[in-house]
């Protein structure tokens, strides 16, 4: 018997969709497509909204997942996946290997002012200067120096690394957790290259 990629709850004020972390978007889909007529009997007069959670998804993806139930049910639906990269999108930290991620190349150097942010690893072929800033949900990879703002992980992975020719920047931030630069680190400590979250959760500079 073939095993199920979705499990659906119901709690008292939403319906709980919960997907498995290891789950190709294409199981998931060929799954809800099956789960949807079980869905559909939860309904009646009412519209309890539907809540998606257990796997950290693309935008893409909820938009697929949304537009699939929603074509059956006129219900709301929520993710716990946030659609923003950012601080202030991230629910839960969470750890899961990026090793193998859709990257983003973008040639040349960024000014002040200028923001790049991309849902998979970015590799910048220049500086990243001060007032600029670069946001991945996966890893940044940058070939010149760093001494704007670098956010990897953006929704949460604190398997995320942040790389560069020199990190010489006020912060850097991994998932939810940030790193300032403090007053005692002086260039006498070495060049920084290499910047990932250690054990006790915070940012390791190397």
């Amino acid at each position: 018997m073939k095993k199920s990629n979705i499990f659906i709850n119901l709690k008292k004020d939403k319906i709980i969709i919960k997907i498995k972390e290891t789950a190709t978007h294409e199981e998931v889909l060929e799954d809800l497509k099956e789960k949807l007529t079980e869905l559909k009997k939860l309904y009646k007069e009412e519209k309890t909204p539907i809540e998606v959670v257990g796997k950290t998804l693309k935008i893409v993806e909820m938009d697929e997942i949304q537009e699939l139930v929603q074509n059956q049910i006129d219900v709301k639906i929520e993710f716990e996946t946030p659609k923003t990269l950012g601080l202030h999108g991230i629910k839960k930290a969470f750890d899961k290997e990026i090793e193998d991620s859709t990257t983003k190349f973008h040639k040349g150097s960024l000014r002040s002012g200028q923001r790049i942010e991309y849902e998979g690893s970015l590799v910048i072929l220049g500086d990243v200067n001060g007032g600029s800033e670069v946001i991945a949900e996966e890893n940044i990879v940058i070939l010149g120096n760093l001494r704007g703002l670098a956010h990897a992980g953006a929704k949460g992975n604190k398997k995320a690394i942040i790389a560069a020719n020199r990190i010489d920047c006020p912060q850097i931030r991994i998932a939810n957790i940030i790193k300032e630069k403090q007053n005692s680190e002086e260039e006498s400590e070495g060049r920084k290259r290499y910047a990932y979250v250690g054990e006790n959760e915070e940012i390791i500079l190397e």
